[in-house]
């Protein structure tokens, strides 16, 4: 894995703090002694290694991401309490029911995946069009674009983008493709992009929603969000934290209305006399970056941070 692509953990402290029950524990202190946490989302390893400066000799940390080069910096921890899989935060549900202190998901995409042109995931720079979180499997988005129709194209563009112009995006792509063969740069699609919208937000580039559309699609992030955010009720224990942290509005709607839904007990009103369905999260904050850390880090600026707490019930 090449080092020049840093990356700065977005949210880290807090991020941290909300998962333990007890946010002044000291390294060793019985609440976290023999408690396994998890980091569905390793990336870099910020989160991962403040937590385990935190946990206790008898605690234990286990890291979920599909990224191989996060499995390369995850092998740089040498700590018998530390273990990651190479797998998406969709197979938490793997692990042993009622197993785990807290769940931490760090959402989206990180500062090497973007800057680094072979992945595929920037219109700032020329590299192969293929934004696949996880390289040794799947098809990449050049590859879908060159056999999807019209209609799917548009589709995937303005659900994922929520782009008003993905129609007449999708069929310069089409028409792209059978006038001189399908798409296969990053720069490719941001020429074709530009050259198809005309008016966009100021200071945005107009790839900007086409180019996240393509990578939530073809990494399937917002199903996999679902299926972990579900695997997460039978996971965590009674007390159990869950910790969010999403970078866009698809991803934050997804997660509000998850802790909201098991947040209140829920009657049937077709059963008016039955025990209502209790509720099984505890809402407990939301967190946006402060001020110094968008300065001194402006892709944090769109993280929001939800924290909910499972119930003994």
């Amino acid at each position: 894995m090449d080092t020049t692509w840093k990356h700065t953990t977005v949210l880290l402290n807090e991020a941290v703090e909300a998962l333990f029950n007890n946010p002044d524990a000291a390294p060793g202190d019985a609440v976290a002694a023999t408690q396994t946490y998890v980091d569905a989302t390793f990336g870099r390893g910020g989160h991962a290694r403040l937590i385990l400066s935190r946990l206790a000799p008898q605690g234990r940390l286990i890291a979920f991401d599909k990224d191989s080069d996060a499995l390369v910096e995850a092998a740089s921890i040498q700590d018998p309490r530390f273990s990651i899989r190479h797998q998406g935060f969709s197979h938490l549900g793997e692990l042993p029911q009622a197993s785990v202190a807290g769940v931490l998901l760090d959402l989206g995409i990180s500062s090497p995946q973007i800057d680094n042109p072979v992945r595929g995931f920037s219109f700032r720079f020329e590299g192969p069009l293929d934004m696949r979180m996880d390289t040794s499997r799947g098809e990449s988005v050049a590859q879908w674009l060159g056999r999807a129709e019209v209609d799917k194209i548009a589709e995937v563009i303005r659900d994922y983008g929520e782009e008003r112009f993905a129609g007449s995006i999708a069929k310069a792509i089409v028409a792209r493709r059978q006038e001189r063969g399908p798409i296969s740069t990053t720069t490719e699609l941001a020429q074709l992009v530009a050259d198809t919208v005309k008016t966009r937000e100021p200071g945005q580039n107009p790839a900007t929603r086409t180019f996240q559309a393509f990578r939530i699609f073809i990494n399937a992030e917002l199903e996999e969000l679902q299926q972990a955010l579900e695997a997460s009720l039978l996971v965590l224990a009674p007390g159990g934290r869950l910790v969010v942290i999403s970078f866009h509005s698809l991803e934050d709607r997804i997660v509000k209305q998850f802790i909201a839904k098991h947040s209140r007990d829920a009657y049937d009103r077709r059963a008016p006399f039955a025990a209502p369905k209790i509720m099984l999260l505890k809402a407990l904050d939301r967190v946006k970056p402060s001020a110094a850390e968008v300065a001194g880090n402006p892709r944090s600026r769109s993280a929001i941070m939800r924290v909910a707490q499972r119930t003994s019930s």
